[in-house]
């Protein structure tokens, strides 16, 4: 029996035991934790004892093509807490917010929710981080970011667009080249200029309508020279920037185009050798029946030759020369011409429009999208129509972009170049359509788009919007267009003018020409454009626009054969999915009337067309001079007279423009058939004159 010495050994040495493995845990856990877990503790430690705060690097500036600044980064002083470091929270943040004019709610909400840091002055002006720092709250300080800004403010916001607080674009270019210009110090330049731009503006404020845009393009290389939209938006106000007003009428709006779409009916006609400009169509006095579909003009038309039925915008002759196209040929230059697909500018959100396929077309879908109805394009795709008349038949894709660069030192020169196009029409066809397009001006409804000095050419065109409370056409809200080029013989500019819902008058003749005639004399001179006309007395211009009487000026049918636009497109009736009509056998209101077509070619001024009258009319009677109207000043012609081209073989029709001091395009071989302008034009010296040559 061991004594007691001996048990208060073996207790001692118990106790030594315990406290050396003790010991060694200990140390074990050390060198566990100073040297396995050594960097985890480190950056716990860093998360702790310091912010990280992501600063967003300063995007690339972007330029108009003049080299003028439309948006680029500046350095600015943001507020943010550290909700850990400050005593009375609540407090504090109250105090903040009222003066970063926030929410304190939100705030304060964030703030909780991240403990060691939270944004409450984000990019604020200086006035407010002036008034913060003079406070001198303990747990607020103050951090350098890049806050974008843009120094033309509403100009080009469409075409430029935003980005949002966090550095991102949000609209236009910013969005559609957010990677390129994110944290880059390049240059993107565009080939918008804004001065251009700056007319679209003014011109498209002063009108009364709910929207509108306007387009500004090189017809040759496809540039937009200017891309207007109201309403705008300013950028750097982003608080009162909403998403509807982000949108991009130009690439982003369908609507019917009206009778602007006759230009595509009446060139593929001319291109397929079905009429010619001067060949006489019986428009009925404005009113058909096609397939059990009464359609009427605007207004009572008798006999007209189809550059009338253009300058007059008679839906009944532009059915008659759609049904000798036929279904498919139609649908094939439809095509051609770039509408049902995206032009590829580079702006984000374009519509590809609505272009229902030939299978899902109705017995009555020729008739309708002849004059414009049921078929949906965006104002990019109008603006494209137009430049392929101006560009000689050949359409080229619109292009906003001009290039990028890397940040330089000295100027740097950026070349455009056009991208995508192909032939829709021949020069000769283009040709005959400028010169219809200019009667149109001159003698029709877009009489108010007539320009000082010089020549011009267009289309208006009126078209009813769909209300969509009852998918039916209003009766109130009208879409109003006028889209044309000058100069005539040499086209520089094309501009399109888009105006949706005009309070009062809402003709494309009444309220886009004029701001067609606007802009375009401001961009013709403000580009050193030659004159090609002499210049009226200004008294004389005057009086002729005044006396272009509203009523004159109408394009629009009131009669809808087809369905309204978005049901067009998304019926799935039967009906739509039968076969065409075949175009010889349409249905026409029977009775008393000439026939549809008079095939001897007349002359093409419209004081000389023969007063054709039908068998069962009474005795012809004198006609009586009108006492109203709209009275045509016979200004004094200059330039070269143009000489006649026919019968003349290759060598001798370019020695006779040699000559005459004109540029002759050749088409053909052979002798000449065909000219335009025609012999006895007068013409600016150097103007291009297109001969078709035949054996």
């Amino acid at each position: 029996m061991p004594g007691p010495q001996q048990s208060a050994n073996r207790r001692l040495h118990l106790l030594g035991g315990i406290l050396l493995l003790w010991f060694c845990c200990i140390c074990l856990r050390l060198v566990y934790l100073q040297i396995f877990c050594y960097g985890k503790f480190e950056k716990q430690a860093e998360h702790q004892q310091q912010r990280s705060i992501e600063i967003a690097a300063p995007r690339g500036i972007i330029y108009d093509r003049a080299g003028r600044e439309l948006a680029m980064s500046n350095m600015v002083d943001s507020a943010f807490a550290v909700p850990s470091e400050i005593p009375d929270l609540g407090g504090t943040i109250s105090l903040v917010s009222r003066i970063a004019g926030q929410d304190a709610r939100l705030v304060l909400a964030d703030c909780v929710a991240h403990k060691t840091f939270c944004w409450v002055a984000r990019k604020a002006d200086d006035s407010t981080i002036q008034r913060l720092k003079q406070l001198n709250l303990k747990g607020i300080h103050f951090q350098k970011e890049a806050q974008r800004f843009y120094p033309k403010k509403e100009l080009s916001a469409h075409v430029v667009g935003e980005v949002g607080m966090d550095g991102s674009g949000l609209s236009g270019i910013e969005r559609a080249f957010d990677s390129t210009l994110r944290g880059k110090p390049g240059k993107m330049l565009l080939s918008v200029d804004a001065r251009k731009q700056w007319f679209s503006d003014v011109e498209m404020h002063d009108t009364h309508a709910v929207a509108g845009t306007v387009i500004v393009e090189n017809p040759h290389t496809g540039e937009i020279l200017a891309l207007a939209n109201r309403p705008v938006f300013n950028p750097n106000d982003h608080g009162n920037v909403t998403p509807a007003l982000l949108k991009n009428h130009a690439v982003s709006d369908v609507y019917e185009p009206g009778s602007t779409f006759k230009l595509v009916t009446i060139s593929a006609a001319l291109e397929e050798k079905l009429t010619n400009p001067n060949e006489v169509f019986d428009c009925q006095m404005g009113s058909i029946v096609y397939n059990g579909m009464r359609i009427r003009d605007s207004k009572p038309h008798g006999l007209l030759p189809v550059w009338g039925v253009l300058a007059e915008s008679s839906d009944v002759g532009a059915i008659k020369i759609a049904l000798r196209l036929g279904d498919e040929r139609f649908y094939r230059y439809i095509r051609a011409f770039g509408f049902g697909q995206r032009t590829g500018i580079e702006l984000p959100g374009e519509t590809r429009g609505l272009a229902k396929p030939l299978d899902r077309w109705s017995k009555v879908s020729i008739a309708a999208i002849s004059m414009g109805q049921e078929i949906g394009i965006s104002p990019v795709q109008l603006a494209s129509l137009i430049s392929t008349f101006a560009n000689d038949g050949v359409w080229i894709a619109p292009r906003i972009v001009a290039g990028s660069v890397p940040p330089q030192s000295g100027p740097t020169a950026v070349a455009f170049h056009p991208a995508e196009s192909h032939r829709v029409i021949s020069s000769y066809t283009a040709a005959q359509m400028r010169s219809m397009m200019q009667k149109v001006v001159l003698e029709g409804t877009g009489r108010k788009a007539v320009l000082e000095g010089y020549t011009s050419a267009g289309k208006t065109g009126t078209a009813q919007k769909v209300d969509p409370a009852t998918g039916a056409y209003s009766k109130t809200k009208y879409v109003g267009s006028f889209a044309g080029f000058a100069p005539l013989n040499n086209p520089q500019v094309v501009v399109a003018v888009i105006l949706d819902s005009a309070v009062g008058l809402h003709q494309g003749g009444q309220v886009a020409a004029p701001v067609f005639h606007r802009i375009m004399q401001q961009v013709l001179e403000s580009m050193h454009v030659p004159h090609d006309l002499p210049l009226a007395p200004q008294h004389q211009l005057l009086m002729a626009r005044n006396r272009a009487r509203d009523n004159d000026l109408e394009d629009g049918t009131p009669d809808h054969p087809g369905e309204p636009l978005e049901t067009a497109e998304v019926s799935s009736d039967s009906a739509t999915a039968q076969s065409p009509l075949p175009a010889a056998a349409p249905t026409v209101a029977t009775g008393n009337v000439v026939q549809a077509a008079l095939r001897e070619p007349i002359s093409p001024h419209p004081s000389s067309v023969p007063a054709v009258q039908p068998k069962s009319a009474e005795a012809s009677t004198p006609e009586k001079l009108p006492t109203t109207g709209t009275v045509v000043l016979d200004v004094e012609q200059g330039g070269i007279e143009v000489p006649s081209f026919v019968g003349k073989t290759v060598r001798s029709a370019v020695e006779a423009a040699q000559d005459a001091g004109l540029d002759l395009e050749v088409v053909g071989s052979g002798v000449g058939r065909q000219q335009s302008p025609a012999a006895g034009a007068h013409v600016p010296s150097g103007s291009r004159v297109v001969v078709q040559f035949g054996r």
